[in-house]
C-alpha cells in the first residue's frame, strides 16, 4: 500500500516565509523581504570570493567553505578576495562565491537556480554549485549545506559586493515533475490566450493555436522586425572595451557607452558573430497565469551554434497586467560560438515551459513589487540609461 503522494509544484512565497522561519532556508545575515519574490529567492554574495584558475565540475568535488584549500582545489584556487567592501571581478576570468544562504531541505524538497534579469543582460555567467552533486544549478532533494555561485563576467568587468544578488533559487516539492502536460497546456492556452502578437503594439491580439507550436511548452520566435520602420531598433551589440560596471548601481551609465544598436535589415535578418553578445527580443508576448510559473529552454536544433539566454525564470504574473496590452516581450541574451551564424525575423528560437505553483503566490510580479521588467520590450539592464 502506498501512502499518500506529496503534491508537486514550484513553491510560492508565503511557504518561501514558512521555510525561511524554520530555518530550512537559513543564512549568516538574516534573509531579508526583498529577496522573496513570487515563485524564487534572490541569494546574495557572502563575504569572500576566490579567483580560479578554470571551471570545474561540481561531481567530484566535496565543497566546504572553511576547507577551500584542500583535496580538489589545491591547484584551482589563485588568490582570494575580501567583498564586505566590494571588489573587481575581471572579464573573462572565473571566480567562486560562497553565498550567505544555505539549506536543510526534507526529502521532498529540491531545488533549481538560475540566473538574475540584470545578471544575464550583463554577459555574467553564473552558475550555482552545491556539495557534491551532478550538475550545476540543481539542488538534490534532501540537500543540507552551503551554496556557492560560480561567476564568469564575460562582455563586462562588474563590481560586486558581500549582499549583492545575482541568481535566484526555485523550490519544488514532489518526486514528478511539475511541468503542465501537453494537453493541459493547450486547454490552458485556449483559457488564458498565453502569447500575443507584438506586431501591433497598441491592441492586445492573442495567437490562435494554430499560429502556435505546442511541444512539453511553447515555442517563441526573434523579432528582427521592431516596430516594422525602414531604421527599426531590433536589438544590442555589446561594446568590445567599456569601464567597470558596479552591480549596486541602478540608471547610472550611459548605455551607448557600452552598447551599440542594431537597426532592421532590409531582409529582416541578421548576422551574429562568434563571441559577440546581443541584446534582443522576442517576436510575440507573453502571459504567465497566477497559478503558473515558467522557465525558458533553449530550442534544441540550436543549441551547437548559440546561446540564446542566461536567465529563464518568469514569475507568476509576468505579463499579466490589467493595462489594455496584453503579454511582456521576453527579452535575450545571446552569444553565438565559433562560426557567424545567420538568423531571420519569425525564426523559433527557443521554448517556455509553463509549470504548476503548489499554491498561488500572496504577491504576484508586477510594479507593486518592484519588478524590473513588467512591462519591459527590447531592454538593457537596469544599471543603463539612455
Amino acid at each position: 500500500m502506498g501512502g499518500t503522494r506529496t503534491p508537486e509544484g514550484i513553491l510560492p512565497d508565503h511557504h518561501l516565509k514558512r521555510l525561511i522561519a524554520e530555518k530550512v532556508i537559513s543564512a549568516d545575515l538574516p534573509i531579508e523581504d526583498g529577496q522573496i519574490q513570487p515563485a524564487s529567492l534572490d541569494l546574495r554574495l557572502g563575504t569572500k570570493a576566490y579567483r580560479l584558475r578554470s571551471s570545474f565540475h561540481p561531481e567530484r568535488s566535496e565543497l566546504n567553505a572553511l576547507d577551500l584549500y584542500k583535496s580538489d582545489f589545491v591547484d584551482l584556487i589563485m588568490y582570494e578576495i575580501d567583498l564586505e567592501k566590494g571588489a573587481v571581478l575581471e572579464k573573462g576570468h572565473v571566480y567562486l562565491v560562497p553565498l550567505l544562504e544555505r539549506l536543510r531541505l526534507p526529502k521532498s524538497i529540491r531545488g533549481r537556480a538560475n540566473p538574475k534579469s540584470s545578471t544575464g543582460r550583463l554577459d555574467i555567467l553564473t552558475r550555482m554549485i552545491t556539495d557534491v552533486n551532478v550538475g550545476f544549478d540543481e539542488v538534490r532533494s534532501g540537500y543540507c549545506g552551503p551554496l556557492y555561485l560560480e561567476i564568469v563576467p564575460l562582455s563586462f568587468t562588474i563590481r560586486v559586493q558581500t549582499g549583492l544578488t545575482l541568481n535566484q533559487l526555485r523550490l519544488i516539492t514532489g518526486r514528478g515533475s511539475p511541468a503542465v502536460s501537453y494537453s493541459k497546456l493547450r486547454t490552458l492556452y485556449r483559457e488564458e490566450n498565453l502569447l500575443y502578437d507584438n506586431n501591433d503594439l497598441n491592441r492586445s491580439v492573442p495567437l490562435t493555436l494554430r499560429k502556435i507550436r505546442v511541444d512539453n511548452g511553447l515555442f517563441l520566435g526573434i523579432d528582427l522586425q521592431g516596430d516594422s520602420a525602414s531604421d527599426s531598433l531590433i536589438g544590442y551589440r555589446a561594446k568590445r572595451n567599456s569601464q567597470v560596471i558596479d552591480l549596486s548601481k541602478s540608471s547610472y551609465y550611459a548605455a551607448q557607452d557600452f552598447w551599440e544598436p542594431i537597426y532592421r535589415h532590409a531582409s529582416d535578418s541578421l548576422i551574429l558573430e562568434p563571441q559577440e553578445f546581443y541584446i534582443l527580443a522576442s517576436k510575440e508576448r507573453i502571459k504567465v497565469p497566477a497559478g503558473y510559473a515558467t522557465e525558458m529552454v533553449a530550442y534544441e536544433g540550436m543549441c551547437g551554434e548559440l546561446r540564446t539566454h542566461y536567465a529563464g525564470f518568469f514569475d507568476p504574473g509576468f505579463g499579466a497586467g490589467d493595462g489594455p496590452r496584453k503579454g511582456t516581450q521576453v527579452v535575450l541574451e545571446v552569444r553565438p560560438h565559433d562560426v557567424p551564424f545567420l538568423i531571420h525575423d519569425g525564426q523559433t528560437f527557443f521554448k517556455v515551459v509553463y509549470e504548476h505553483m503548489l499554491d498561488l503566490p500572496e504577491r504576484l510580479y508586477g510594479a507593486s513589487i518592484g519588478s524590473s521588467y513588467h512591462q519591459q520590450g527590447l531592454t538593457l539592464s537596469k544599471h543603463f540609461k539612455w
